[in-house]
């Protein structure tokens, strides 16, 4: 490696060419960039400043390039900046055209020099080529010829604000062309046979616009290869790639299906700002061809373009990948691209599929129903595939779903009703969604919501009308806010101005009201002489039935289920491990119900929690015990650890055990020995479970 530090416009001089390998991201800086280069040049006018350092150029220079009459010099950093200074002399040369002054430079000189190879045709004849549609915007701009269709945005935009700042500034040109002069590089040269332009690559310090993961990933497969190699490569595989996911959002797309792909290969979630570590890691530990690694990485971009960006083209499984995405489960797409793959290779059948996908959608959507936080869906989902027996997939994955407990269960059907009934549906993101799914459930002539609006049947003003109070009762201020935004009390209108805050049965009867409505949603309303908390509490409770069916869950032959859970208890060893402890056997008796309760709330306090049963105790742990479990005949005896001075105990259940003999961890006891305790108990447990996750975040 040669570095030299070397004026700008004297490193542009002479027969050269600055090739930007076809692997390297298209020209990105922004107008923001250019202000600094501007800043630049205009602080190098002041007399007292001889030189303003800018940037490095790093090239590769020998090796498997071969030299010509004119140096082909293949940029790996610094095409950027080389860009930009180009388009900012072409546009003093223009400047310099049109003032018609004869100056010291000329617009002729200035091309010849900086610009142009001169006694060249062809490509050659250019000094900067660009990659894609820059290469030909960039070099009719120069040429003063028309722009090519499609042009490149950044190219022309950063031209104009060049031409704009010389225009405006109000600097002789000579006195700019002297700042432009004083600007400052590193001229770093690399020889192929003895550097490695990946390592210094990344050494780099570039002050310029910070590259993606997806510009790192693309530099480290296709820059060690020879340029015909790198061409090949490029246009069989990563420009369909870039072009399938859209050249917009291409950089954020790519980084997220990348973390996906690296998912599904490895078992471990990278973090979405360590995915090329995480690729290099992949790639060096990985025995296939760089050509075979990226054919397999645009296959799985087929996936996910297919199911994110819904360029699906069977109609089943698009209208199913419109609802996942309408639920926003970005964190099951490992374990989809698994399936898809499978799918597309034959070991999974399309109508299996098509069911797994579904209990995809009901998984997510009933813990959504039922308040399960969502961050441990991200490891449940990674992991997924290891649970299923291929040979058996889709029965295995209802299996799968059904012996999830704790956090990860897939809510049962009791459960389901039971919190949908009762939440609050107007406020949830996927409310529509929700209406929708509804309507058209198990129906040909499907109606389209983004026609209609939500309608509150009992009126969301505060100040209801007499007729309103009437029907409702004494109480109809606890029955509006109890029930207004709850599912007995939504339906679905394209007359919710004219329905507004009328009683009910003008809502019923009225051009449009729900008797006139072809809305199954409104069927039942069109009976209902009075509405009251019994009619909302009857229709919530008719289509939360509705909704089993709709999100329904895995159902399989009890033979099959006993078959699976047998081979997992024998395989897992968790909490069957305290059939060994002592005290075990009051699991058997009064105690099962109120464990079985009290586990389920600690489980469900965060992903991280685990479950560790010990020989005398069960652990809870987050980053260290924050409750231990002794099982007891007539309660549970819980060892919190923390100090006694730190737990807030208003109803001193609370017992000081620091000098005394016990198992467990911390100085604080406390028991339970009744469902009803179980509120006061969890609030003491939330408080050394908060210390624990505090204290290992820091």
């Amino acid at each position: 490696m040669k570095a030299t530090e070397t004026k700008l416009l004297e490193f542009l001089k002479g027969p050269k060419q600055f090739v930007i390998p076809i692997y390297q991201r298209t020209y990105s800086w922004t107008p923001k960039q250019c202000e600094q280069l501007w800043k630049d040049i205009i602080r190098s006018t002041d007399e007292s400043v001889s030189g303003h350092f800018i940037g490095s150029i790093v090239y590769i220079e020998k090796g498997l390039y071969q030299i010509s009459s004119v140096s082909k010099l293949f940029v790996i950093d610094g095409q950027q900046r080389l860009t930009t200074i180009s388009l900012m002399l072409s546009a003093f040369g223009r400047a310099i055209r049109e003032q018609g002054e004869e100056l010291e430079i000329s617009q002729k000189k200035l091309n010849n020099y900086f610009l142009f190879n001169s006694e060249e045709e062809g490509d050659l004849h250019y000094k900067l080529l660009l990659t894609q549609s820059d290469k030909h915007t960039l070099i009719r701009l120069f040429e003063e010829k028309e722009l090519p269709d499609p042009t490149s945005k950044r190219v022309i935009e950063n031209y104009e604000f060049f031409e704009k700042k010389i225009r405006e500034s109000g600097i002789d040109l000579m006195t700019l062309y002297q700042g432009i002069a004083k600007l400052i590089i590193v001229d770093i040269s690399l020889d192929r046979e003895h550097d490695n332009p990946q390592l210094i690559f990344e050494s780099l310090n570039s002050t310029g616009l910070e590259l993606s993961q997806a510009d790192l990933i693309r530099n480290y497969v296709l820059m060690g290869l020879e340029p015909e190699e790198q061409k090949e490569l490029y246009n069989d595989f990563w420009y369909p790639m870039e072009q399938g996911f859209g050249h917009t959002d291409y950089v954020a797309r790519f980084d997220r299906f990348m973390r996906d792909y690296l998912t599904v290969k490895t078992g471990r979630i990278p973090n979405i700002r360590e995915v090329y570590e995480a690729f290099k890691g992949y790639a060096r530990d990985n025995n296939r061809s760089i050509r075979n690694l990226l054919a397999d990485i645009y296959s799985f971009s087929k996936y996910f373009v297919n199911m994110a960006l819904l360029k699906e083209d069977d109609k089943e499984l698009k209208k199913i990948f419109i609802e996942i995405n309408t639920l926003k489960v970005d964190v099951a797409y490992p374990f989809l691209l698994e399936l898809y793959d499978d799918y597309n290779h034959g070991r999974l059948d399309y109508e299996e599929f098509v069911g797994i996908l579904r209990l995809v959608e009901n998984y997510v959507f009933r813990r959504t129903i039922c308040g399960i936080p969502t961050n441990s869906l991200n490891k449940t989902f990674a992991t997924m595939s290891r649970e299923l027996d291929k040979e058996h997939y889709l029965e295995s994955f209802k299996v799968a779903l059904f012996l999830k407990d704790s956090y990860r269960r897939f809510p049962s059907d009791d459960e389901f009703v039971r919190e949908f009934v009762v939440k609050d549906l107007y406020s949830i993101r996927s409310r529509n969604y929700l209406l929708r799914k509804l309507e058209n459930h198990d129906h040909k002539e499907r109606v389209n919501v983004e026609d209609f609006t939500i309608e509150h049947i009992m009126p969301q003003n505060e100040n209801l009308s007499l007729e309103w109070q009437q029907d409702l009762g004494s109480d109809w201020k606890e029955i509006q806010s109890k029930y207004l935004h709850t599912l007995g009390n939504l339906t679905l209108t394209g007359y919710n101005p004219e329905l507004g805050d009328r009683p009910f049965i003008e809502k019923r009867d009225m051009k449009g009201g729900f008797a006139d409505s072809p809305l199954r949603l409104n069927r039942c309303l069109a009976k209902v002489e009075n509405w009251n908390e019994a009619e909302i509490q009857k229709r919530a409770n008719t289509i939360a039935k509705l909704a089993t069916e709709v999100w329904s869950s895995p159902v399989l032959p009890v033979e099959v289920l006993e078959k699976y859970k047998s081979e997992s208890t024998s395989n897992k060893g968790e909490i069957g491990t305290i059939e060994t402890m002592e005290g075990s056997e009051y699991l058997q008796t009064t105690m099962q119900e109120l464990f079985d309760q009290l586990r389920k709330h600690i489980l469900n306090l965060d992903s991280s929690v685990r479950e560790e049963p010990k020989r005398h105790y069960i652990a809870y742990k987050t980053t260290t015990n924050f409750v231990d479990i002794v099982l007891q005949k007539s309660r549970l005896q819980l060892s919190l650890n923390m100090a006694f001075d730190e737990i807030y105990d208003p109803k001193g259940l609370c017992k000081d055990v620091s000098n005394l003999g016990r198992w467990g961890n911390g100085d604080v006891e406390v028991g339970i020995s009744s469902l009803d305790q179980l509120e006061d108990i969890m609030f003491l447990i939330k408080q050394s479970f908060e210390k624990h996750v505090e204290n290992g975040d820091d």
